[in-house]
């Protein structure tokens, strides 16, 4: 995948929510940074979008109605053979069987804890 030319948050928390797009402009990005505070919502959004976009998705797994583990298996379909969509998950998680799960989901590409700091944005921007 290229640099993401856009960043999707996923999650319930509105103050992270806030921090991580500080972050995301921290790191440099410019581009557009789209925020959902439900999986439905972003699911019924990338439902009908084309997913051209070079993106990051960074998902929460701990939210109510559908947790990251559940949107993941929603998405696979829309996300899987798409190389311009990188999922990650952000989570304040550190459970190791929370590790393995995100291991056993092929759609979902890494696993960051929170909070999102601007290196790690910089090195989802340095792909090439």
């Amino acid at each position: 995948m290229t640099a993401p030319q856009r960043f999707i948050l996923i999650d319930d928390n509105e103050a992270d929510n806030v921090y991580h797009e500080i972050m995301i402009r921290r790191a440099g990005f410019s581009g557009e940074v789209l925020v959902f505070e439900s999986g439905i919502e972003a699911l019924d959004f990338l439902k009908a979008d084309a997913l051209a976009i070079p993106t990051c998705i960074y998902l929460d797994i701990n939210m109510p109605l559908m947790d990251g583990f559940e949107f993941a298996l929603e998405a696979t379909p829309l996300l899987a053979g798409k190389p311009t969509v990188v999922l990650v998950m952000l989570t304040s998680s550190g459970s190791p069987k929370d590790r393995q799960r995100v291991d056993e989901i092929p759609v979902i590409q890494g696993f960051v804890t929170k909070p999102l700091v601007a290196d790690t944005v910089r090195t989802m921007l340095q792909r090439d």
